[in-house]
């Protein structure tokens, strides 16, 4: 027998119990994140090295738990199952098989990515392009478009703090210190731990985000559907309510969006939701940096390995959603408006004793504080090395890469800010829709630059155009039904195929052929492909390769380009 529930709105006061768990959670990884520079602790913070992938240091646990916490963010935990319980599985469980199907992917090529940057001293995939094709023009492409696509994806992690703390009863009313003064304080804390302590900080605090998410989605998965009678009734309430989503769309002369279980037309867009995501998602920077960061190339092998490990919890947190529909869960925000993606901190306070709803908290609110740190730092590193050393000082030694980026990790923490408190949380979400599109036209410039240079880096460069240009196009077509706006949506109709499909995968698609046939002319008239700085044994270096360590100094062909290799730790050039 389902017991009756008794739904609480967000908007019924403060939660005082779970807002004071929430805050003494927060006080603890706020003080671990100063202290974080102690961690591995190096002679100076002074350089992208140390300060921006932690020393390159970081053993395989260490690992698991920065990408862990890098790539399964608070917005993860509040959008997935936000998405299952507002339309279903293709908008929310398509997640799963993505990140199934991510892991072989960055197998076979983040470790050549990881020994090349190793023996050149690497911080971005912009350097690694650079460096393979000496074309400054293409480094600068890959540069701006991971630096772009990252922005949306910080300011994301703020929305996922914002559903904490509305949930908890703060944020609302006129006021601006009482509606923004929790968001300013967490992420003024953030800049700053972030701005002494480095990659080393979100490393730290990665530890106890991890393991909180564990805890809460394990208990909640096994507590929960007993609560509101099995299984069998939440799967049978999530299929009625997507009926009857699709019921009342049809009435309203809208196409339907709902699904219970995907059919044959939601196919194409499910599989290249999935198959788009996991190409994109390691061409971030975040996730770049937080790999590089490792000590060596089995390190980022064994992670491909054990980070499934997370795909398993994400598919509980996913099914949460539908756990909610059955609880009867009603997220009404502070303004009085329904907002899904209020749903599982307000799942977890209706169904969970006030201190372990604080927890709930504290778990996505840290969730959001690992990959908006480690977001900024990747973004700033990018800004450093591949726009102001490449652009505007060509002569800036170490010290003076680390300072920037240190300040430009506070403006972007401040930009992403801004942008939550000024724009509608629907912006935030489409520009990250957009972001991805973006970001996976680098694939081709830096994943098939692994392990060729067939391609030409003038048809990289007008693929990754084509690519840009038609994404955003179709992108800014997609009209959301509800509210009238562009960039609404991530999927169209796929030319040929007439099937809707991603449109990142699409604009790839494009890319590729482009570049294709525009590198098979060029290199048909011996069109110079510019100069290759490294060598085929760069590919499968490893830190404690004799090879490696006898030939460092003689392979430095830049000079004080990349300064003296006795000086950087793991004997590492640094650029």
């Amino acid at each position: 027998m389902t017991p009756q529930l008794t739904v609480m709105a967000a908007d019924e006061g403060i939660n005082g119990v779970a807002l004071a768990v929430l805050i003494v959670l927060f006080g603890v990884v706020t003080v671990a994140g100063f202290m974080a520079s102690r961690f591995m602790r190096a002679d100076s913070m002074e350089s992208l090295d140390e300060w921006g992938l932690g020393g390159r240091k970081f053993g395989t646990w260490i690992t698991w738990f920065l990408l862990g916490g890098d790539l399964y963010t608070a917005y993860t935990f509040v959008a997935v199952p936000a998405a299952m319980f507002a339309t279903g599985a293709v908008a929310g469980f398509f997640a799963v098989p993505y990140t199934i199907i991510l892991y072989p992917i960055i197998f076979i090529f983040m470790a050549r990515l990881w020994s090349v940057s190793h023996r050149h001293g690497y911080v971005t995939t912009a350097d690694f392009v650079r460096g393979r094709y000496d074309d400054r023009t293409l480094s600068l492409a890959v540069a701006v478009t991971g630096f772009v696509a990252t922005m949306p994806y910080i300011a994301l992690q703020l929305v996922g703090i914002q559903a904490v703390l509305e949930v908890a009863g703060l944020g609302g009313g006129d006021n601006l210190l009482a509606k923004d003064a929790p968001l300013f304080i967490a992420f003024a804390l953030l800049a700053a731990y972030t701005y002494s302590s480095g990659l080393r900080a979100p490393a730290v605090i990665a530890f106890v985000k991890d393991i909180l998410i564990y805890l809460v989605i394990i208990v909640a998965i096994v507590y929960l559907p007993g609560q509101v009678g099995g299984w069998e009734a939440i799967f049978g309430a999530a299929q009625d309510k997507m009926e009857s989503n699709n019921a009342a769309a049809v009435e309203a002369g809208l196409k339907p969006t709902s699904s219970f279980i995907p059919g044959s037309p939601a196919f194409w867009a499910y599989a290249t939701l999935a198959l788009g995501s996991a190409m994109a998602l390691f061409m971030y920077p975040h996730s770049v940096t937080a790999s590089l960061s490792s000590n060596s190339r089995n390190v980022v092998r064994r992670n491909a390995a054990i980070l499934p490990a997370y795909s398993f919890v994400l598919g509980l947190l996913a099914l949460l959603g539908w756990v909610a529909i059955a609880a009867g869960t009603q997220p009404i925000g502070l303004d009085g408006e329904p907002n899904a993606q209020l749903v599982i901190p307000q799942m977890f306070e209706d169904m969970f004793p006030s201190w372990f709803a604080g927890v709930a908290f504290a778990a996505i609110a840290i969730g959001a504080l690992v990959p908006a740190a480690i977001m900024s730092i990747a973004a700033a590193n990018t800004f450093s090395r591949n726009i102001y050393k490449e652009w505007l000082n060509k002569d800036a030694t170490p010290a003076q890469e680390a300072k920037v980026s240190k300040l430009m990790s506070l403006l972007v923490k401040a930009f992403a800010l801004l942008f939550v408190l000024t724009l509608d949380k629907q912006n935030a979400i489409n520009f990250q829709l957009l972001g991805g599109i973006w970001i996976m036209q680098t694939f081709p410039a830096v994943v098939f630059s692994l392990f060729t240079r067939w391609f030409h880096r003038h048809g990289l460069l007008v693929g990754w155009a084509a690519g840009m240009v038609y994404g955003t196009i179709e992108a800014y077509q997609v009209v959301n039904p509800v509210t009238g706006k562009h960039f609404g949506g991530s999927t169209a109709l796929i030319p040929g195929l007439e099937q809707m499909g991603y449109i990142a995968v699409t604009a790839f698609v494009l890319n590729v052929v482009l570049a294709v046939v525009v590198s098979a002319i060029l290199n048909a008239m011996k069109v110079s492909n510019g100069s290759d700085e490294t060598i085929p044994f760069d590919y499968f270096a490893d830190a404690d390769d004799p090879r490696v360590q006898k030939d460092l100094a003689a392979h430095d062909t830049h000079g004080d380009r990349y300064g003296d290799p006795d000086d950087v730790p793991g004997n590492a050039p640094a650029r």
